[in-house]
């Protein structure tokens, strides 16, 4: 690995359709507050699953700029 992390890069390839796809039908039938509580287990997870922090503090410095 290169020290900078390359957040955005397409890893899923033609599989990230798929896998949208279940995280949208994973949602189906839940409340809002079911379904962010469910977008918050996920993200630990996830987190749990990548184990770098300074990948996961670069992650939320890119949602975040996302978000404004």
């Amino acid at each position: 690995m290169s020290g900078k992390p390359d957040i955005g890069k397409d890893r899923l390839g033609p599989h990230g359709d798929e896998f949208y796809a279940a995280l949208i039908d994973v949602h189906e039938g839940l409340s809002f507050e079911e379904s962010a509580a469910l977008n918050a287990r996920l993200v630990l997870v996830l987190a749990n699953l990548v184990g770098d922090t300074k990948r996961l503090n670069k992650a939320l410095e890119t949602a975040r700029k996302g978000a404004s």
